[in-house]
C-alpha cells in the first residue's frame, strides 16, 4: 500500500491556525448549553426572579455594533485600504475585529442555548402565570442571540482578504475547478 500524498500548497490539513468559525461548532455549543440551561431552570425556576421583558436587549446592541463595524471593515478591505498608512485599517485593528467576531459568535451561541433552554421549559409550563409572563422576554433574548451569531459570522466574513486562499481549499481543486481533487 502506498501512503497518501501530503497536501501541497500554503495550507496543510493538520496545520494549526486560526480558521473560519464553523457553524457546526456554534450549533453544538448552543445545544449543550441549552440542555444544561433547561436542567438548571427545571430544578430552580421557582427561586428565580421574574424575567424582565428586555433582558436580552444587550444582544441586539452588540449585533447592531458588529453590523456597523462589518460595513466599515468590508469597505476598507474591498478598497484595499488595509495597511499602516493614515486613514487605512491597521492590520492589528483588523485582527482585533476578527477576535471580536469570533468571541461574539461564541457568546451568541451560548446566549441562544440559554434562552432556548429557558424557553423550552417555559412552553411546557401551561399552568404557571410566571411562565406566561417570562415567555416574551425569553423569545426576545433568543432572537437577540441568533442575531448576534449572524452579525458575528458576517463580521468575520468581512475581515477576509479578497484573495483569501481558504476559498480554494473548500470545494475547489488546485486547478480551479469545483469538486474534489
Amino acid at each position: 500500500m502506498t501512503e497518501p500524498k501530503p497536501p501541497t500548497g500554503p495550507y496543510k490539513e493538520d496545520e494549526p491556525g486560526l480558521g473560519p468559525t464553523r457553524l457546526r461548532d456554534l450549533v453544538v455549543t448552543a445545544i449543550v448549553v441549552g440542555v444544561v440551561a433547561w436542567i438548571l431552570v427545571r430544578y430552580n425556576y421557582g427561586s428565580l426572579p421574574p424575567l424582565p421583558l428586555l433582558s436580552g436587549l444587550v444582544l441586539y446592541v452588540l449585533a447592531a455594533l458588529e453590523v456597523i463595524i462589518a460595513f466599515v471593515v468590508r469597505a476598507r478591505v474591498a478598497d484595499r485600504q488595509v495597511g499602516r498608512a493614515r486613514g487605512q485599517l491597521h492590520p492589528l485593528t483588523a485582527a482585533r475585529v476578527l477576535a471580536l467576531a469570533k468571541a461574539s459568535a461564541i457568546l451568541g451561541a451560548i446566549a441562544v442555548g440559554v434562552w432556548a433552554g429557558l424557553l423550552i421549559y417555559l412552553w411546557t409550563q401551561h399552568d404557571l402565570a410566571a411562565a406566561d409572563h417570562d415567555r416574551p422576554g425569553a423569545i426576545i433574548g433568543l432572537v437577540g442571540g441568533v442575531l448576534l451569531v449572524a452579525a458575528a459570522v458576517w463580521l468575520e466574513y468581512c475581515c477576509r482578504a479578497p484573495d483569501d486562499p481558504t476559498d480554494d481549499r473548500v470545494g475547489r481543486r488546485p486547478d480551479g475547478h469545483p469538486g474534489p481533487a
